[in-house]
């Protein structure tokens, strides 16, 4: 089993765009995406997510979405359309050729798993996490917040959600240009979507976690949904061993 990060991997997706993946493990494929302003490497490699689902027999494929990380992050706001992160998503599981694996993400990670879901994404098992009910039938409230601190650079008081939220970006020395575009590409997902869904689903987030909702609604919205709550709030619960431990759990299970 291969035990440390494979190089960067890339390949061009729906519209020329570069995207770039990592994988670790070998086994059953798990795809994990990201959340908004992270990378792959911070939100599954850095915390052991990753490696505790290698150590359950799984391959594990973590994307940098488009304008994050090592993938293109295009300054042009035509190269963020509606739905482009679930474009690219099922861009990256077509180009890989699979078609027995599980899905899932953190935060924006977890709204693009729903959108993959929602148009046509057939995994095993899928997995939302930092998500609740709310962030995935209204987007424009995180979006609004996020819009907030990409143009306000350098003015949050010290210790704000502001502060903390740009000290993370600077931390994953994210491109606030390329950031301020991906909003363009979220869209809502119409409840009778979410109650139509198929695929087995586990919703894990953090006790503190209201930033997107509920997360128990979500699950309820869900028809074969389960809930797992975690230690944490969103910013932090990302940093607990109980995340990795929840989906090594639930894919493995």
């Amino acid at each position: 089993m291969a035990d440390s990060p494979t190089d960067p991997q890339y390949f061009k997706s729906f519209d020329g765009t570069r995207i770039a993946w990592r994988e670790l493990g070998e086994g059953r494929p798990a795809v994990l995406i990201h959340g908004y302003f992270s990378t792959a490497e911070v939100n599954w490699l850095k915390y052991g997510h990753a490696a505790k689902l290698a150590a359950r027999g799984f391959r594990v494929i973590m994307p940098d979405l488009r304008g994050h990380g090592l993938s293109d992050r295009p300054h042009d706001v035509a190269a963020y359309p509606p739905d482009a992160l679930m474009r690219d998503g099922m861009a990256l599981i077509a180009h890989l050729g699979l078609t027995d694996y599980d899905l899932g993400g953190y935060s924006l990670g977890g709204r693009t798993t729903m959108r993959m879901l929602v148009n046509g994404a057939t995994p095993r098992r899928a997995v939302m996490a930092g998500m609740g009910l709310t962030g995935i039938l209204t987007t424009s409230g995180r979006g609004d917040y996020f819009r907030k601190v990409l143009t306000n650079l350098g003015s949050f008081e010290r210790g704000s959600n502001e502060w903390m939220t740009e000290a993370f970006l600077k931390t994953t020395k994210g491109d606030p240009v390329a950031l301020l575009n991906v909003l363009e590409t979220f869209v809502d997902t119409p409840l009778d979507a979410v109650e139509a869904i198929a695929v087995p689903v586990a919703v894990i987030t953090g006790a503190e976690d209201d930033d997107n909702g509920s997360g128990a609604a979500l699950a309820d919205a869900i028809p074969q949904a389960v809930f797992r709550e975690i230690p944490g709030g969103h910013m932090s619960a990302v940093a607990k061993p109980e995340l990795g431990q929840a989906i090594a759990d639930y894919l493995a299970g």
